[in-house]
């Protein structure tokens, strides 16, 4: 007869496990950097020529928000490994459209203004004022007049945002702050009847289709991932830039923190977060634009003494090591990106040989995680 095992040891045999998953740990800089860099050359061999542009559905030039945000990501591998090739291909970008934002110099699209963050970003490195002109020309435009209600997407927050922040930095002209924290609450009160966040969960509605009484299947309410995602980007690029007695950075800096916070639990076993962040049984599975951006956004938290290093380095580790084993493949293609759209179910399937709709942003998003990881890592 099979002899009962005593509590203590049964005790333990169901802490190792969770002890295990625990102590995993960041790999090395050099590894860090690798990864990065084979999923970078995956995307340039592909597009070889900046200028292409999109041809998904109908053609788009290749100043959209998706590949802006690429350039966001490779702009930030940059800043870590600083290859001329990159600065070049992003160069190469901004000189074929001009400088110019998606759409032309009268756009007030957040989405059509994200390619400016690169244009900046690029001017504070060799100073050529043509590179920022016609983006502050553009933004200018939007300094003036009673409207205020064009960010009716949350997506939009991150695409605009950091534009509005590097050009107050760069000016010294709190106009600029002044006017994006006008754009931004009106998002956060207005938008959808009472605004597109939850001051309750701490997490933002995608847009008004999805405030309540919208509910997912198990009742809880819709908060989209990548959405909710591209607010911690948002909240980590303005801080990143603004100085620390610009008007209304502590308005930034406390939804980052109470955001960041609430999204701890929600982190699933493996590492990822849902593509529906309170209902794992909606298209629940592995994702990894989310899941990076969550990454990003606590990993700079950790590394500017924001956030508490020993509660969230096991976080971030998990995400990211879970990333390069399950999504990165041999060949530097990502898999598991939800393709475009606003909610779970768009973009699918989400899978690891599925190739989405537009590659570029995923890989965006990647990059950003990993230049923060690589930071936090010894």
């Amino acid at each position: 007869m099979r002899r009962p095992i005593p509590f203590m040891v049964a005790a333990l045999m169901l802490i190792a496990p969770l002890k295990t998953l625990q102590a995993q740990k960041l790999p090395a800089k050099a590894k860090i950097v690798s990864d990065m860099a084979l999923a970078n050359e995956y995307f340039m061999k592909k597009w070889p020529d900046p200028s292409t542009p999109t041809n998904v559905n109908k053609v788009r030039s290749s100043n959209l928000w998706t590949r802006a945000v690429y350039y966001e990501g490779l702009m930030a591998l940059h800043k870590i490994d600083p290859l001329q090739k990159y600065k070049k291909y992003a160069l190469d970008w901004g000189t074929f459209h001009k400088w110019e934002p998606r759409d032309g110099l009268n756009t007030r699209n957040a989405d059509n203004q994200c390619c400016g963050q690169t244009y900046i970003e690029l001017y504070e490195l060799d100073k050529k004022p043509e590179y920022i002109e016609p983006i502050k020309k553009n933004i200018d435009m939007m300094l003036t007049g009673d409207k205020i209600d064009d960010w009716n997407w949350i997506d939009a927050l991150q695409m605009a945002m950091p534009v509005f922040a590097k050009l107050g930095a760069i000016y010294k002209d709190d106009r600029y702050y002044e006017r994006m924290y006008e754009i931004y609450n009106y998002s956060k009160t207005k938008h959808g009847g009472n605004g597109l966040y939850n001051p309750q969960e701490h997490l933002w509605w995608r847009d008004k289709d999805f405030v309540p009484p919208y509910k997912e299947p198990n009742g809880a309410n819709c908060y989209w991932s990548r959405g909710n995602g591209w607010v911690v980007a948002a909240m980590v690029r303005v801080l990143e830039v603004m100085p620390k007695n610009a008007p209304h950075r502590n308005e930034y800096l406390t939804m980052y923190k109470d955001m960041v916070e609430a999204l701890v639990p929600l982190q699933r076993a493996d590492g990822y977060w849902n593509v529906s962040l309170m209902d794992p049984t909606h298209f629940g599975g592995k994702e990894l634009t989310g899941t990076a951006l969550f990454a990003y956004g606590m990993a700079w938290g950790v590394n500017n003494g924001i956030l508490k290093k020993k509660t969230y380095q096991p976080i971030i580790t998990k995400a990211w090591n879970a990333m390069v084993k399950d999504c990165l493949h041999p060949d530097g293609m990502l898999g598991f990106v939800q393709g475009t759209g606003k909610e779970p179910k768009d973009g699918q399937p989400v899978a690891y040989d599925h190739i989405p709709d537009f590659e570029d942003y995923g890989l965006g998003c990647f990059l950003l995680a990993g230049s923060e990881v690589y930071r936090l890592s010894k």
